[in-house]
């Protein structure tokens, strides 16, 4: 295939090993249905979900078993038939615990769910469905933002007069090391993705489409853009191949690198006439409009040296990491550390027993190797002051100083430099020659400040 060379970009960002060869090439697969799952009734941005459902109560594949009347907020699922066993605290990738659903299979009533992707055309229309029908059906399926935060999607689509937007940017760049999982959602769902998207922009009121992919994946750059030429004449949208750079993906980068535009401090891309959505979050608008289907599976990525079967799954939203691995055939020896997520926004988690979310992208297994010896022996010298971290900041900060605030516990001087600004990207930590870990003080700082602003009230 021709190379194909991307000349958008941001400033900043760094180039860490991409290490996308071990699921690069690996077809979705679908896992057997799990005898247990943990639904965690906090996984998106704003409110927590109340359960609707009681101990002993037989729940339904696609059953709201959680809600909350909030805006902000997104509804959750069972993936499965089964019998609620308990509702108690669970361990959560995050933030630490949280409240949860743990439901029982159904031994004799369960087969695994399949992807719907067949499902889609050239024939598809997006106008056989009006905005208002978009909006509700993607809130009543609980769709968040499948590739960042989790900000639920709804909100982000549905008009709003305050703050018109004007273009649609899909995030298809999947710049974190390791993962693959969108890469294969793009090849081999198109068709549903830009089913997706289309329905994306007729319910946001958007006439301009953008997709941004990194040029370090040719094949997804050629089928998307072979699939939007074969629909022909469907307005204003364009693939953007772009520069190969961490964090490409982040969505004040992806902005800035496609429209030169960028988002002021402290606000959100709607303010300037942006939405963006990922594009695993475009394939579930198109099941949840055209089937009604609720979001209770995605596509995860099992990666790195220390997993004996690296892939890309398609598994119920709750399935225990524990028992992905059982899938995968088990860790290797040399394991190291587990990550929800990829090395360098991820989160490293102690209990196997945690369950994915609708935010779960990726499981990446490090053997002792990857994760450095110098920084596994926490061998931290002290700041050169080379500025490297001030050269690679996406976000135009000084990690540095907000770290060193951190440290002396000087919480105010590190909010005066812009603590909240901070994307927690890691570019700062993964240059860093004195192996600081820069982003975990960063990181420290804001549960800190939180904690401090909930004792306020």
């Amino acid at each position: 295939m021709a190379e194909i060379r991307g000349k958008c970009t941001f400033p900043g960002g760094a180039h860490p090993p991409e290490n996308k060869q071990f699921g690069e090439n690996c077809p979705v697969e679908v896992v057997p249905v799990p005898k247990q799952v943990s639904i965690l009734l906090s996984q998106h941005i704003g409110a927590p979900c109340e359960p609707l459902v009681a101990k002993r109560e037989a729940v339904t594949a696609g059953q709201v078993i959680g809600k909350s009347d909030a805006f902000v907020s997104a509804p959750i699922h069972s993936p499965i038939n089964g019998t609620v066993k308990d509702i108690a605290l669970l361990p959560h990738p995050v933030i630490g615990r949280t409240m949860g659903i743990i439901i029982d299979a159904d031994a004799e009533n369960n087969t695994p769910k399949q992807p719907v992707n067949a499902r889609f055309d050239k024939d598809f229309n997006p106008a056989d469905f009006r905005p208002e029908q978009i909006c509700t059906a993607v809130r009543e399926a609980g769709l968040v933002g499948m590739g960042g935060a989790g900000f639920p999607t709804q909100v982000k689509i549905e008009p709003n007069p305050r703050l018109e937007k004007k273009i649609l940017i899909i995030n298809g760049c999947e710049c974190e090391p390791f993962i693959t999982c969108d890469y294969r959602v793009m090849l081999e769902w198109v068709w549903q993705v830009i089913a997706g998207i289309r329905l994306a922009a007729h319910a946001a009121g958007v006439n301009k489409i953008r997709i941004g992919i990194e040029d370090n994946k040719p094949e997804a750059i050629k089928i998307v853009s072979d699939t939007i030429e074969q629909l022909g004449n469907i307005g204003d949208i364009q693939v953007v191949p772009l520069k190969t750079k961490y964090p490409q993906g982040g969505e004040r980068q992806l902005i800035k690198s496609i429209l030169g535009k960028t988002v002021p401090t402290g606000s959100i891309p709607p303010t300037i006439g942006v939405c963006v959505l990922n594009v695993a979050t475009c394939a579930a608008i198109a099941e949840a409009v055209m089937m009604g289907n609720p979001l209770t599976h995605r596509v995860v990525t099992v990666s790195g040296c220390a997993i004996s079967k690296p892939g890309n799954y398609y598994v119920p939203i709750g399935m225990r990491v524990e028992d992905l691995i059982a899938h995968c055939g088990g860790l290797t020896e040399t394991a190291a550390k587990v990550v929800m997520g990829g090395p360098m926004m991820g989160f490293a988690i102690a209990d196997l027993s945690t369950p994915l979310t609708k935010t779960s992208g990726a499981l990446t297994f490090l053997t002792k190797a990857a994760v450095t010896r110098a920084k596994y022996e926490k061998q931290v010298t002290a700041c050169i002051r080379c500025g490297r971290c001030l050269t690679v900041c996406p976000e135009h900060l000084n990690p540095t100083k907000i770290a060193h605030a951190v440290k002396y516990n000087k919480l105010d001087l590190a909010k005066d430099y812009y603590l909240s600004a901070c994307m927690e990207c890691g570019c700062c930590s993964f240059v860093c020659p004195a192996n600081i870990e820069i982003t975990g003080y960063i990181k420290t700082g804001k549960i800190l400040d939180a904690r401090a602003k909930k004792q306020l009230g």
